[in-house]
């Protein structure tokens, strides 16, 4: 990267929430800031926020005085764009409206030097849009942070179609000086994060409308059970459900109305209502008055003996630590086989959930059926979904929930619902991150990096596909597009190729 963009002016324009973010982290790293608006008063009102909240940290012993006042020495309002003429690298952070940002790049490129890069922190806008108001587009990439940018680690690089390979090297060479980590993609609808993360969401919502359960206990089987960070309707609620809603409807409208983003009544409803979570003070949850906790329909202790024989049948290389669990606490004994992995309680069949409900499979078996549902990490999760055919008595449920809760675990029962949460959810994350990778949109690794780093899945969607076994999650979603009759389940071509016993000997499991 050449000296003066390491080490030159940079301007942010637009003094939001974003906007002064991406100012401040430029200015830690060292650079002299330029904030401009079209507003001058919000980029003063911008900066000085910035500063009391900085030397805030000062006074409560959480920053030290001489590094914050120098930061916030080398940040500036500016009054006009021509005040940027001499800035090396242009940051936009203004409101989604392509006819704005073309206009703004279009002023720019008559204003700086011809050797500036542009950049836009858009998350939905297409950046060779932007770029086509350019007479040079290859100086102009996108540059989008996540919030708050001064402490979410990814930024995710995007390539319009014009965008030069001098400028993508120079932003990724600029993103880890500034202590990011940085991942490259093509600029198609919603980016890798944005468009990936949506079924995150709407397996949840669609669990909610159809009544599975309340949005504490659905929250606690992605959380508690899942191994992600926050359940989505807690995150929902704070990212703001208007903002939510508006992502996933931006992504179905530019993918066509493709069923796999069809936004959720249920959230358009919260919209309409002014519900928008924690900002207005009521989402799924509330936060306009004291309240306890949520309760989460967790199983009581269930009222059964320790069972006598629990035997795991097949392969259980993909549950490994499950199998380990089982065979420490439980005593369980190992019948190797090529079948997918299945424990057998006493006369109860135990098996990980393949987007069948308990009851067909239970048919199909001719034994009690009680399906678990996935967990990023058996050993350490709090929590296990089950759910139980309605051909079982309330014995084999008992005898289900009891080996489970053995393991140390809270047991969630819900309806018997086919592919329960986590695994349907995995399932559907895993075939868009697979089609990311299929359509030349982002490389499998930086796919992954951005889903750990930009919304801190506990594993990347590919790398825990893999590991539970291609074959398992083409079933799945094969079953559940078959129990819907809906397009919006239908495997992605890549998920099929990965899932062929031919490229993977072994993946019929």
């Amino acid at each position: 990267m050449n000296a003066p963009l390491l080490n030159g002016q940079v301007a942010v324009i637009g003094a939001g929430t974003m906007g002064i973010g991406i100012a401040q982290l430029a200015a830690a790293a060292g650079h002299p800031v330029r904030l401009f608006d079209i507003a001058p008063a919000a980029a003063q009102r911008a900066i000085d926020d910035l500063a009391r909240r900085l030397r805030q940290r000062v006074d409560g012993g959480k920053a030290d005085a001489a590094t914050t006042e120098a930061l916030l020495a080398r940040l500036e309002r500016a009054d006009s764009l021509d005040q940027l003429a001499d800035c090396t690298l242009v940051i936009e952070a203004v409101a989604e409206n392509l006819a704005i940002k073309q206009g703004l790049f279009r002023d720019l490129e008559a204003i700086c030097s011809p050797t500036a890069l542009f950049a836009s922190n858009t998350s939905s806008l297409s950046i060779t849009a932007i770029a086509g108001a350019l007479q040079h587009p290859a100086r102009m990439a996108g540059l989008h942070f996540f919030n708050p940018a001064p402490l979410m680690k990814l930024v995710e690089i995007v390539s319009g179609l014009e965008t030069g390979a001098e400028t993508l090297a120079a932003l990724q060479a600029l993103a880890q000086r500034w202590g990011k980590q940085s991942v490259v993609c093509r600029s198609t609808p919603g980016f890798i994060v944005n468009r990936v993360a949506r079924p995150f969401y709407a397996e949840t919502l669609r669990a909610l409308e159809e009544r599975v359960a309340d949005a504490a206990t659905l929250d606690a089987v992605l959380r508690d059970a899942g191994g992600f960070a926050m359940g989505p309707l807690q995150l929902t609620d704070l990212i703001g459900q208007d903002v939510n809603y508006a992502v996933t409807d931006s992504v179905y409208q530019a993918f066509y109305q493709d069923p796999r983003f069809t936004p959720s009544l249920v959230q358009q409803e919260l919209v309409a209502a002014g519900r928008l979570g924690r900002k207005s003070g009521r989402g799924f949850y509330r936060y306009d008055a004291p309240q306890s906790a949520d309760a989460i329909a967790f199983a009581p202790p269930a009222q059964a003996a320790v069972p006598q024989r629990v035997t795991l049948h097949g392969d259980w290389s993909s549950l490994a630590d499950l199998a380990q669990l089982l065979s420490e606490n439980a005593g369980a004994i190992k019948q190797p086989g090529q079948t997918s992995p299945h424990v057998t309680i006493d006369d109860v069949t135990l098996m990980l959930t393949n987007g069948k409900t308990a009851g067909q499979l239970a048919d199909e078996r001719g034994t009690p059926v009680v399906l678990f549902d996935l967990c990023a990490d058996y050993a350490h999760a709090s929590a296990i979904a089950i759910s139980c055919a309605a051909q079982n008595d309330a014995q084999h449920n008992a005898n289900a929930i009891r080996l489970l809760q053995s393991l140390g675990k809270q047991v969630i029962p819900l309806p018997d619902y086919p592919g329960l949460l986590t695994m349907r959810t995995l399932a559907m994350l895993a075939n868009e991150a697979l089609d990311v990778v299929n359509k030349g949109v982002a490389s499998a690794e930086d796919t992954d990096l951005a889903m750990l780093r930009g919304v801190n899945y506990p594993r990347g969607p590919l790398a825990w596909g893999a590991a539970l076994g291609w074959r398992h999650i083409l079933t799945t979603l094969e079953n559940l597009q078959r129990y819907y009759g809906e397009a919006r389940y239908r495997p992605m071509p890549l998920l099929r190729r990965y899932a062929s016993p031919a490229s993977f000997p072994g993946a019929e499991r």
